[in-house]
């Protein structure tokens, strides 16, 4: 006998049920979240845990057995934990403001609505915020596929005392905003100077005569435009939603494959995962073969290096820094022997955190 198919009215009943569940189930779950917060404060321990996080997404996307996507599923958990973690204790993080711009949305990618985001004005401010406990965390861009390495970010770390404490990869997509949605109303297109180098070639093509103007930010060229109706922005889709614009154009970055890496800093050292990375800055003397002498004890024992960059100290003439990323986490035996040898040849030395990598 063929089996009925359900109606439209039917499944919508299923699918109300089955929501009321859920909701029952997120309520016990914050519960949950409450009693652990009032542990964590008993025994004074860190209220946020990067490695239980990655611990979670690992199981639960290891156990899904779909249809549901694993990218929206993170998501989704992405949500949960940190309108739990708001429960346990509402976390303060810094960012690169202002609103909508593209620390902001890492940031709300990183640690998910319910933390209290706070924009501020220079990259120092946000180290100086969270060294002083006036925010628990800061993010601050470290580099892009496109423009390499944010020299004032690196520049912190040398004298600051902050660890990174979990880095973000964001995939920068850039649209051109204005209030109309209309090509022919732009007189000036404004932008960071960062987005601007990156859709050249869309704006030679497209808007060959139109004058580009440099601001402090992509979400400051956003607010221009949403005041002057003859002003066109590049910024990210989020600024289109918060200034009340609407998008002239998509996608208009020159390179498709565009990414930006920040990083979380605070306080306190990210534990093991299994899946971690270790930054570090040394200074070495200009010689030959001496950069290959540093990094020999890495090499012979098969430490992957992610990345390396040099730049010259201030304080000391030829005298260069190096910035360096490496698999593996400060706590395995082989990389704290490679420190170990290297700090015999260094004139300084800073080990800046070992974290969880950026999925």
């Amino acid at each position: 006998m063929k089996k009925r198919l359900k109606t439209l009215a039917e499944l919508r009943k299923e699918i109300d049920a089955i929501d009321v569940k859920l909701l029952n189930l997120l309520n016990e779950r914050a519960r949950l979240a409450i009693e652990v917060g009032k542990i964590k404060a008993r025994e004074k321990s860190d209220f946020y845990s990067p490695e239980r996080e990655r611990e979670i997404f690992k199981r639960l996307t290891a156990r899904n057995k779909g249809p549901f996507p694993n990218s929206a599923l993170l998501h989704i958990y992405r949500e949960i934990m940190s309108a739990s973690l708001s429960l346990e204790k509402p976390l303060k993080v810094a960012f690169l403001g202002p609103p909508a711009t593209f620390t902001h949305q890492a940031a709300l990618q990183h640690f998910g609505i319910s933390c209290e985001f706070v924009p501020k004005k220079d990259i120092a401010e946000i180290f100086d915020d969270v060294e002083r406990e006036k925010a628990d965390f800061g993010v601050v861009p470290v580099e892009s596929t496109a423009e390499g390495a944010v020299d004032h970010t690196l520049d912190m770390f040398v004298t600051s005392e902050l660890r990174i404490c979990a880095e973000i990869m964001l995939e920068v997509t850039s649209s051109l905003l204005n209030k109309s949605g209309r090509l022919s109303d732009i007189k000036t297109v404004c932008s960071h100077p960062h987005a601007i180098a990156q859709c050249t070639r869309w704006l030679k093509a497209h808007l060959p005569k139109v004058p580009v103007m440099e601001v402090s930010s992509t979400a400051m060229a956003a607010r221009m435009a949403s005041e002057d109706a003859t002003v066109a922005a590049i910024a990210g889709e989020a600024a289109a939603n918060l200034y009340d614009l609407r998008i002239v154009e998509k996608k208009i970055e020159d390179n498709p494959n565009n990414f930006t890496r920040f990083l979380v800093i605070g306080k306190k050292e990210a534990k093991k995962t299994g899946s971690d990375k270790t930054s570090m800055v040394f200074a070495i003397k200009d010689a030959p073969g001496a950069l290959y002498r540093m990094l020999e004890p890495f090499a012979k024992r098969g430490i992957n290096f992610t990345k390396i960059e040099s730049r010259p100290m201030k304080t000391k003439a030829w005298e260069y820094l190096f910035f360096l990323d490496l698999d593996g986490h400060i706590s395995d035996r082989k990389i704290k022997t490679a420190i170990s040898e290297l700090e015999g040849m260094c004139s300084f030395i800073k080990i800046l955190g070992s974290y969880p990598k950026s999925k």
